[in-house]
């Protein structure tokens, strides 16, 4: 990797980056894995002392032990509880795993005006432009600023838990955070344009059960593999030809069905008793996951009605139920965000996008949300995830914007 040229390390932005590359956060999706570079244990550190440097109030929120959002406040020219105005600022601290990685994913070089390293597009490019926002925001105390909450989630890429839990603050009268936002804008990477809509998403587990016997008398038996074929087939016609058809919405894709995994058996000689499929269903802006897995369910049973084993399959409540963000209470917030936006010279353009993000948490919240930031989100969990230096420079500015021009 000689080809790379290396930045010295320093306070500019594009150093804050390569300093939070090389701190390792990598989320283990659920998998029973070990090693120093799990959870964000040291990302917690480093913002503790990062904020405790800049001399702010801030606390630690704990999901489980060794798991806490970091959550800075600065406060503006008229405190919230006396009519002043409250934006919060939010970025998760966690990654995907490297595996598989065609670079080394914590030592950030840059090349041709790109940074590499695991995070520095999804979402740690987006996190460093808003702590940098809000460190200029601390040392030049501008006039008519509104409070400022900086907040770094936990958790977001399997779950999304962390900012479940940081409307609790308001919610229960924390005296840390003394009321709900005026409005949230969460980082990940949309190429400067603000995303008012996304999906939401619902996980599942399907199992079938059967009756295991000796492979050479399979009569006997009853083969739970063969059970959830017939299952997954109807399940196949559900994703071509039913999902896409419920709740469309104008600025993101329809709904969808994915069956991503399947298990079952013992053994090449045993006819197998059990097989399990995971299931994930997308759901729209405007859609209750509840409610999708319900139909999802209803559909199967429906369709299966005539076979002798239906009593056999067994739904498992979500591993995962989250909304979309919507698009019905965000209008105003995202029209005065596009306006700072555009004016800057950047399209700015008010779109949906298919995936989800911690959005989702502010807005079932009854917070006007946003998402924004720089970077591509297809450069997001690839091999070689890379960043623009030029989406850097202008996302820093404009979050500083957007904070000294939405007023006191």
């Amino acid at each position: 990797m000689t080809h790379f040229e290396r930045i010295p390390m320093s306070t500019d932005l594009v150093c804050m980056l390569q300093e939070l590359v090389r701190i390792p956060s990598v989320n283990p999706m659920g998998r029973d894995v070990q090693g120093d570079i799990y959870f964000e244990g040291k990302m917690n550190d480093w913002l503790d002392n990062w904020f405790n440097k800049l001399g702010v109030q801030y606390r630690r929120q704990t999901l489980e032990p060794g798991r806490d959002n970091i959550i800075a406040i600065f406060p503006g020219t008229i405190a919230p509880q006396e009519g002043g105005k409250l934006l919060m600022l939010e970025a998760h601290q966690d990654t995907v795993p490297v595996d598989g990685m065609t670079i080394d994913p914590f030592e950030p070089m840059i090349k041709d005006g790109r940074m590499f390293g695991r995070g520095s597009c999804d979402i740690k490019g987006g996190m460093a432009c808003m702590l940098t926002a809000f460190e200029r925001l601390v040392q030049e105390q501008p006039d008519q600023v509104p409070t400022v909450v900086m907040a770094c989630s936990v958790n977001e890429e399997y779950g999304m838990s962390g900012a479940d839990i940081m409307p609790l603050l308001w919610e229960d009268g924390d005296q840390f955070w003394f009321s709900k936002p005026d409005g949230v804008i969460v980082a990940e990477p949309t190429m400067l344009d603000i995303v008012v809509a996304h999906k939401g998403v619902t996980r599942f587990l399907i199992e079938v059960a059967g009756k295991a016997c000796h492979s050479s008398q399979p009569q006997l038996g009853n083969n739970a593999i063969y059970r959830m074929a017939h299952l997954v087939r109807v399940l196949e016609y559900y994703a071509q030809h039913v999902v896409g058809t419920l709740n469309e919405h104008p600025l993101v894709s329809n709904p969808t069905l994915n069956v991503g995994m399947i298990g079952g058996g013992i053994s090449i000689n045993t006819v197998p008793d059990q097989c399990s499929i995971e299931v994930g269903r997308r759901v729209s802006p405007s859609e209750c996951p509840d409610e999708a897995f319900a139909h999802i369910l209803n559909y199967v049973r429906q369709e299966l009605a005539e076979e002798d084993w239906v009593s056999e399959i067994t739904f498992h409540e979500p591993t995962i139920s989250k909304s979309g963000l919507n698009d019905k209470i965000n209008g105003e917030f995202a029209a005065y965000l596009q306006q700072v936006v555009q004016k800057a010279g950047h399209s700015g353009q008010r779109i949906g996008v298919p995936y989800g993000t911690d959005g989702q948490a502010f807005c079932r919240a009854e917070v006007p949300t946003v998402v924004f930031g720089p970077g591509s989100i297809d450069q997001a969990h690839t091999k070689d995830e890379w960043i623009e230096l030029e989406q850097l420079e202008a996302a820093s500015e404009l979050y500083y914007q957007m904070i000294v021009q939405f007023g006191a």
